[in-house]
């Protein structure tokens, strides 16, 4: 019998807008196709890769999305002295089979066999983030166009952008991953999403914030 012959695993690093954060993108699915952000290791039992990766004493943050890892590192070395180690440990705990997250635990934007919509039990929800079966029109307006329209640049670079409430014009993000205290991402904010949704939403829209801007 012929044997099938298996993909190898590649892992190759990408850097990001955000010097302190650097992308390791994977030829092979790793979760679910939303994000999740683990800010310690205690937030990352769910995730046996991610409390690893939290075993390097420069290892901040960590961002899993379908197909990459964004690592946050604290500014006590630069990324050229540590890219090939962390880079090998991701790429030989997949080429093991090894999980990424934990299989009791349910994936973000997980459907159940009718098509509702599972609630993750991964990562902390935020306290000003709004339950989305409450949200108003134009909450979910809003939240369609940063889907649209924001996202997959966001992403691009390694980051997400995640709508939290609108309370009298203004709008609250959570800003993750290369996102999350990147230097030009204020501005990017301001000039780019605030006038986006301003001109999609003429004179509903006050102001764009995030909450860890």
């Amino acid at each position: 019998m012929e044997e099938i012959q298996k993909v190898p695993v590649s892992v190759y690093a990408e850097m990001t807008p955000n010097p302190a954060v650097l992308k390791f993108v994977a030829n092979k699915r790793l979760v679910g196709a939303d994000s999740i952000e683990f800010k310690n290791i205690e937030e990352a039992q769910a995730s046996p890769l991610a409390v690893k990766l939290f075993h390097f004493p420069f290892v901040k943050e960590v961002f899993i999305t379908s197909n990459y890892i964004a690592i946050t590192k604290y500014d006590i070395l630069e990324w050229e002295d540590v890219t090939l180690e962390v880079r090998e440990l991701i790429r030989d705990y997949i080429a093991q089979g090894n999980p990424v997250l934990k299989s009791n635990e349910a994936t973000p934007a997980a459907s159940d066999a009718k098509g509702a919509e599972v609630k993750s039990t991964i990562g902390a929800v935020h306290p000003q983030e709004k339950d989305p079966k409450t949200w108003e029109p134009i909450e979910q307006k809003i939240s369609s166009l940063l889907d649209e329209y924001v996202k997959p640049a966001v992403e691009q670079d390694g980051g997400n952008i995640k709508f939290l409430n609108f309370t009298d014009g203004k709008v609250q993000v959570l800003l993750q991953g290369a996102c999350s205290g990147c230097p030009s991402s204020t501005q990017t904010l301001k000039q780019g999403i605030q006038n986006l949704l301003q001109e999609m939403l003429p004179g509903q829209i006050k102001d764009v914030e995030a909450v860890n801007g």
